[in-house]
């Protein structure tokens, strides 16, 4: 599609949440993900702002149009010792696929997290979602064995690391 507006990488705001619980619950239900033990649950979906309002955190949405068509954001990994956050609720509508838009979104979060002094980044995700895989891959992120730290996402069988 040409003419379409340029993508705005911007922090969240309040005001922003209720689009994002909205997107975010759309893709994982499009991707049949499981309501339990996985990010749809997450009482943080109701108040992503109030969610990355703490010390080395942040959200991202990407917005295009007035519209949020993406998010993501790092926070320390929860339940580790080490020096290292996560890649979280990265999610992109249909629409926003295939523009290079994750790639960018990825290098915003990285860049931050290397701001705040992380030492790695971790993520999980399902085994289906190939593309997003990846798109992580092409970034840098390796396949690691096991989980790291405990983020309660008993779903989500596949983890990946990225040394910052």
């Amino acid at each position: 599609m040409h003419n379409k507006e340029e993508a705005i990488f911007r922090e969240i705001k309040p005001g922003d949440n209720a689009q994002v619980t909205k997107l975010i619950r759309k893709i994982l239900v499009d991707f049949g993900v499981p309501k339990v033990g996985s990010a749809y649950a997450d009482k943080a979906l109701n108040d992503m702002y109030t969610a990355y309002d703490v010390p080395k955190a942040i959200y991202y949405v990407v917005e295009q149009g007035g519209k949020i068509i993406g998010c993501a954001g790092i926070a320390k990994l929860d339940n580790y010792e080490g020096n290292v956050c996560e890649l979280q609720k990265m999610y992109f509508l249909e629409e926003a696929r295939g523009q290079g838009l994750g790639t960018k979104m990825i290098s915003i979060c990285l860049e931050k997290a290397k701001e705040y002094g992380f030492e790695g980044c971790y993520l999980e995700t399902m085994p289906y979602m190939k593309a997003a895989q990846k798109l992580y891959q092409k970034n840098g992120f390796e396949y690691i064995d096991a989980p790291m730290g405990n983020t309660g996402h008993v779903a989500c069988p596949v983890w990946m690391l990225k040394k910052l």
